[in-house]
């Protein structure tokens, strides 16, 4: 008898004021969830499971861009997760970020580094996302070239029009790409 196979668990925990970073964490686990096995948590971080966080195999991080940092209400999640740093639960869980602004550029790079820092402090692996852009029109892949974390751009419009159907189509395949190394 062939013993079951254990379910990975993702979790994606993300602050969106507006929506659109909740729609780029949406499509990171549906792309997750094209992963056999694979059990996917979503949360924002005004209600953190921190049980499915802390027994996840991988956490995914996701913030706006906000005067080119992290929004002061994901800064309040990371200062939340002190005790779990402490007691390092979650040393050597694979660790990922995404960053969502409304400019190109955007400072996306200053808030993946920020997520990626914090996760280093929790000892946590890091990865980034080494998918070469495929050009750079709305409709294109990893269009803004990022390899840190997945970047992604909105426009001032509703969540339903932006991102692009090329950043949500990134971060589909990042999310694929994320549960299969867990």
């Amino acid at each position: 008898m062939t013993p079951p196979v254990p379910c990975k668990q993702v979790c994606i925990v993300y602050h969106s004021p507006y929506g659109h970073t909740e729609r780029v964490a949406r499509a990171i686990a549906d792309g997750a969830r094209q992963v056999a096995n694979t059990q996917v948590h979503v949360m924002s971080v005004e209600h953190v499971d921190w049980h499915a966080l802390d027994h996840a195999d991988a956490i995914i991080f996701g913030s706006p861009t906000y005067m080119g940092s992290v929004t002061s209400g994901f800064k309040l999640f990371m200062d939340a997760t002190s005790k779990r740093w402490k007691n390092r639960l979650w040393v050597g869980k694979l660790a990922a970020g995404f960053a969502n602004s409304g400019g190109l550029s955007g400072d996306k790079l200053a808030v993946l580094q920020q997520i990626c820092l914090f996760a280093m402090q929790h000892g946590m692996l890091w990865s980034g996302i080494p998918l070469m852009p495929s050009g750079h029109n709305e409709n294109d892949l990893n269009r803004l070239s990022g390899f840190l974390g997945l970047m992604t751009q909105s426009d001032n419009a509703p969540v339903e029009e932006t991102p692009p159907k090329g950043d949500i189509e990134t971060a589909k395949w990042f999310g694929k790409y994320l549960a299969g190394l867990v």
